[in-house]
């Protein structure tokens, strides 16, 4: 899953919300390094990926996007997956989109010193262009496919992929609507474990 599922997985605790979100930058146990909340979210994040990855729904998304994007199909996917939770808001969460990220900059701010050099060059990019809120359309999305595709020194081409997202947009629709429920209850399930096992 891509930013915002990631943040919003993390349920109220602003330091597992940046753990998720700062995880993929966190390799082996360097997570140990971290405040204990910042912890918890890190291996949430592995535990969401994990359970992503290997998940049938996801696999068939993917499978759409393997014969033009290769192996960044699955970052594509994560993209649009997003783009359908923001879309599709108000059916996961009762705080506004725009408060939720509101809330969530404000907190990258507060926490700024316990942030990886990587996410504190990204940082204020992320919240002058907002694009948490861009997922919800799909100018928003062509523009971060744009980018993801610059990083990659334009060699994987996934600024095209927009163009399989308007084309089959009510089948990706569908399949993150599927999966995104087994994937709260699962996280859910997960976040619930690791509270308990970092209880004293």
């Amino acid at each position: 899953m891509n930013y915002l599922a990631h943040i919003y997985l993390s349920g109220n605790n602003d330091l597992i919300a940046i753990g998720n979100f700062i995880a993929d930058g966190i390799k082996g146990k360097q997570y140990k390094t971290y405040p204990i909340d910042i912890q918890k979210g890190i291996l949430l994040h592995r535990e969401i990926d994990s359970f992503t990855d290997t998940h049938p729904t996801v696999r068939k998304s993917t499978k759409r996007l393997h014969e033009n994007y290769s192996h960044y199909s699955g970052v594509i996917v994560d993209i649009f997956y997003d783009h359908f939770l923001a879309k599709n808001w108000k059916q996961y969460s009762d705080e506004p989109l725009d408060a939720f990220t509101n809330r969530f900059y404000n907190s990258l701010e507060e926490n700024y010193d316990l942030l990886p050099l990587r996410i504190q060059k990204m940082m204020p990019f992320m919240i002058s262009e907002n694009w948490l809120l861009s997922y919800a359309s799909i100018e928003g999305i062509a523009k971060v496919l744009e980018g993801m595709n610059r990083r990659t020194k334009n060699k994987s081409g996934m600024h095209k992929a927009v163009n399989e997202l308007q084309k089959f947009y009510s089948d990706f629709e569908t399949e993150f609507i599927q999966f995104f429920k087994e994937l709260r209850d699962f996280s859910n399930k997960k976040l619930n474990v690791l509270e308990q096992a970092f209880t004293p």
